[in-house]
């Protein structure tokens, strides 16, 4: 079976598995106070730009998603997220778990305007009984959105003009991160979203690392106390000089957006042999998630040798399949899957 499921399939970069083995005996303080996790801090320190971030790496997106948005709310208040937003969709409820409302607004590719957000905020503080229903402050955005697609600077600017009005925390989503940064009319990077965000991460399990997910900082509100959140959420890990070790390699040599660029290259090509083929997008994406048109038929025939994910229906005969490439996809496997789509059309 050759998966094009999910981004995660495979374990880590060689480098990172090396590094991993020849430091397997080296004994280092736990909890991510190591000599590895402060160089990796470091080293992503330098590539934001900024050396008053602070930054903490977490074991998951899901555990990273809870202690950010635990740290940045009071109890009474909720998170603005698209409705195919990963923390409304995707994380089993894991933010009402604990105790903070996700707050949809519905759109149809992914993202979520500054129009949008003012439009509620407003709806929210001018209905009389206002205080009797869940308060929004934070906006939550990721880029790579659920739907492939990514945010400009523009976009953000004014999403940020947003919260700054009516007083919320802005929070990016960068579980794909590098994907974003390596596609097609990109116009974000680091030094930006420091500059814009109060918190965001950059995503490593799902580009390069075996696990884990480095969460910058940048508002001093958030930065007291918040080991303790992370401890308390789950996302503390105890031999997290294994953490420090995958963030140091990947941030090393411009390996991260090395990986990034090949997993675009591959998208790229599986998408431009997919429409040869006949086969129609059904969103567009730049990034590595790439959203077609599959008849039912033609479904079930690819499935018997090949991953992807099915993403609801169309109509009665056709669904929406997604294809998805990584930092490891292996150009051998896309024309492989190529040419069993030619032979379908």
């Amino acid at each position: 079976m050759i998966m094009f499921n999910c981004d995660y399939n495979e374990g880590c970069h060689p480098n990172i598995l090396k590094r991993l083995v020849d430091s397997n005996m080296d004994q280092h303080p736990g909890y991510s106070e190591d000599d590895l996790s402060a160089h990796a801090k470091e080293l992503i320190k330098k590539a934001c730009g900024r050396d008053d971030v602070d930054v903490h790496i977490l074991v998951g997106g899901t555990q990273t998603n809870m202690t950010v948005i635990s740290a940045c709310l009071r109890t009474y208040q909720g998170v603005i997220s698209c409705e195919t937003g990963h923390i409304a969709r995707h994380e089993t409820g894991a933010i009402e778990a604990h105790g903070h409302k996700v707050l949809t607004i519905p759109s149809g590719d992914g993202k979520i305007t500054a129009e949008q957000i003012k439009k509620y905020c407003h709806t929210h503080f001018t209905d009389e009984s206002f205080e009797h229903v869940v308060q929004p402050g934070m906006v939550y955005i990721s880029s790579p959105t659920e739907l492939g697609t990514t945010y400009c600077r523009k976009e953000i600017e004014e999403i940020r003009k947003v919260c700054d009005e009516y007083n919320l925390y802005l929070y990016l989503d960068g579980a794909r991160l590098g994907y974003g940064f390596a596609s097609k009319g990109n116009d974000l990077d680091l030094p930006f979203l420091a500059s814009v965000c109060d918190v965001f991460y950059i995503g490593g399990t799902k580009q390069g690392a075996l696990m884990g997910e480095a969460c910058v900082i940048c508002n001093d509100a958030l930065k007291k106390d918040f080991r303790y959140i992370i401890k308390q959420n789950g996302g503390m890990f105890a031999k997290g000089r294994l953490l420090g070790i995958m963030f140091e390699e990947l941030f090393s040599n411009d390996l991260y957006m090395e990986l990034s660029r090949h997993a675009i290259a591959m998208a790229e090509k599986l998408a431009a042999g997919m429409e040869a083929a006949g086969f129609k997008k059904y969103a567009e994406s730049p990034t590595n998630q790439q959203f077609f048109c599959m008849p039912d038929k033609y479904g079930e025939i690819l499935a018997e040798k090949y991953g992807f994910s099915n993403e609801g229906r169309i109509d009665d005969e056709h669904f929406i399949a997604r294809f998805c490439t990584s930092w490891a996809t292996k150009e051998e496997n896309v024309d492989a899957l190529l040419e069993d789509v030619k032979k379908l059309a």
